[in-house]
């Protein structure tokens, strides 16, 4: 993906992002596992001492022609004036970077087992922090 930089000189600049896991659906109703790559593991010690976390996903669903829409109406309520993106947590966005603060439950190995999160099933994980 590509960004553009700000500055005396306009440059587009590759951001990789490595993704840290993947969000699975379980049974349980408003209940995900977040499944961490091996290669990530050991940054989850200590996690389980909190009590949420947040955790920042791709939203993959999004196609080219979502993320290239700048203004939508809030909460897809057409009586509401079109509105910036930025100024909105609608999905339809340059970058499709959700944000989620979720309930840790518990974590078992490299599974992380949460409540809240509004990802869908699939999403790549990106991120998490303590919340």
């Amino acid at each position: 993906m590509w960004s553009e930089m700000s500055g005396r000189s306009k440059r587009k600049e590759l951001i990789i992002l490595h993704p840290v896991g993947v969000a699975h659906k379980t049974d349980e109703n408003k209940v995900m596992r977040i499944e961490i790559h091996a290669e990530y593991v050991e940054a989850l010690e200590g996690i389980e001492k909190l009590s949420y976390i947040d955790v920042l996903y791709w939203m993959h669903k999004l196609t080219e022609k979502d993320r290239r829409k700048l203004k939508v109406h809030p909460r897809g309520d057409l009586s509401k004036p079109l509105t910036g993106v930025f100024a909105t947590r609608s999905p339809m966005r340059p970058n499709p970077i959700g944000l989620t603060r979720v309930r840790l439950l518990r974590r078992e190995r490299n599974v992380l087992f949460v409540e809240g999160l509004d990802a869908l099933d699939g999403s790549p994980i990106i991120d998490i922090k303590s919340g």
